[in-house]
């Protein structure tokens, strides 16, 4: 495992004590935590362009409209699969 040392002010360090209690019980711990759900939200931001392309393919004129239901779990599938194509876990 690599070593990453970073720097912060008093003030930040108080906030990240107060915001990982009772839930984290180290800040490298906490702090893990919050680089996984911030590589995950840039993950994510990358594919939504083709996510949003997908979903407006979905909606061709003429076609029989589908219920909110059927779009919701057609969304999730979409969702999934362009994640798996790059490298993205979903949990």
């Amino acid at each position: 495992m690599e070593s990453i040392t970073i720097k912060v002010d008093e003030q930040f360090a108080r906030e990240i004590d107060k915001a990982m209690k009772p839930t984290y019980s180290t800040k490298t711990e906490f702090i893990r935590e919050a680089i996984r759900d911030k590589i995950r939200k840039v993950n994510l931001a990358k594919i939504r362009p083709e996510l949003l392309k997908n979903l407006g393919a979905l909606r061709k004129e003429g076609q029989p409209q589908t219920t909110y239901e059927e779009e919701r779990r057609i969304r999730e599938e979409v969702g999934r699969e362009i994640a798996r194509e790059h490298g993205i876990r979903l949990d």
